[in-house]
């Protein structure tokens, strides 16, 4: 398995170095992810690619962060100059990551939304959100652009807010190097299953990302994986396994109280043992239970991985 851990929870002081080395010293979080710009703003991209070597960790990609000067949009914004500033900061984003040896752009459009009625031009803007990101797919074919939707937040409404409109606007941009990165919580606060957007998306080979954690379904809390929804932790693990999906597991949970290490490990420990249930039950087991549809052979299954290995998963989280 394959992890890596959000940056921010471990930068203190906004000294992105110093977080880097405390990431490479967390038990087997080998990946990093970074955003683009904040991350860059004391380090070019060269620059980074040394400390990344000199560290043992690899980039698994650049994910977009737009400020303030895109608050009214980004691929949507009324004002032409505006927007295109938004792409032209995806395309360094993009140039960033491939020099620092990835070939993974996420882009999450905060405030390409609304918040009254009246105040969107709904069909107009969607087809220049497409426009936008076909251009981004376009510029490098060779690089991969991920879609991480969230239903609200900065916006009250965001335009790209549940798993079917990610699945309808990826059909309309059309690009063999555009798919999706799945949020654990923001598919919790659209009211959308994991497990069924992760299956669809791997049928399609469309999962470009996974990022795990979880709350209490209406806001983005980003606690600890597992804490609230094991179950639907585990079913998402399920169809990562019966796909043989072979990408980075990035933990994207906001310790404030915890430790940031102790949090990432524990973590760690938890997806292990996650999928170490989940085999143990069997794959093959648990698509037979699915495709009878049988509730009674469900909750069975529940009490099964609920069963195994429940004294190593005690011993795993006060190691």
């Amino acid at each position: 398995m394959k992890f890596a851990t959000r940056l921010n929870s471990f930068v203190s002081g906004g000294d992105v170095s110093a977080a880097l080395r405390r990431v490479a010293a967390t038990d087997a979080i080998d990946y990093v992810d970074l955003n683009y710009p904040e991350h860059f703003e004391n380090l070019d991209p060269a620059a980074m690619k040394a400390l990344l070597d000199e560290l043992g960790l690899t980039l698994n990609g650049t994910a977009t962060r737009f400020r303030k000067q895109f608050v009214a949009g980004e691929f949507s914004n009324p004002d032409e100059t505006i927007r295109r500033a938004a792409i032209d900061l995806a395309k360094e984003a993009i140039d960033a990551s491939a020099t620092c040896g990835s070939d993974l752009l996420t882009v999450w459009l905060g405030f390409d939304g609304y918040d009254f009625t009246f105040q969107k031009d709904y069909a107009k803007d969607l087809q220049r959100i497409v426009e936008a990101f076909q251009e981004l797919a376009d510029y490098r074919p060779d690089f991969r652009i991920s879609i991480e939707y969230k239903p609200y937040e900065e916006r009250v409404h965001s335009m790209i807010n549940s798993f079917g409109q990610t699945l309808d606007i990826i059909k309309r941009i059309d690009r063999p190097n555009l798919g999706a990165t799945l949020d654990f919580a923001h598919m919790l606060m659209a009211g959308d299953q994991p497990g069924f957007g992760a299956s669809l998306l791997l049928e399609d080979g469309k999962l470009f990302g996974i990022h795990l954690n979880d709350g209490n379904n209406a806001h983005d809390d980003g606690l600890m994986i597992g804490s609230i929804h094991p179950f639907e932790t585990m079913e998402m693990i399920y169809f990562l396994l019966r796909y043989e999906w072979d990408g980075v597991i990035y933990f994207d949970t906001f310790p404030i109280r915890e430790d940031a290490q102790d949090e990432a490990e524990t973590n760690r420990a938890t997806v292990e043992l996650f999928f170490e249930k989940v085999k143990a039950v069997g794959v093959d087991r648990i698509t037979d239970v699915i495709r009878s549809q049988d509730g009674i052979a469900a909750q069975q299954l529940r009490n099964e991985l609920l069963g195994i290995g429940a004294s190593k998963y005690a011993a795993e989280l006060t190691r």
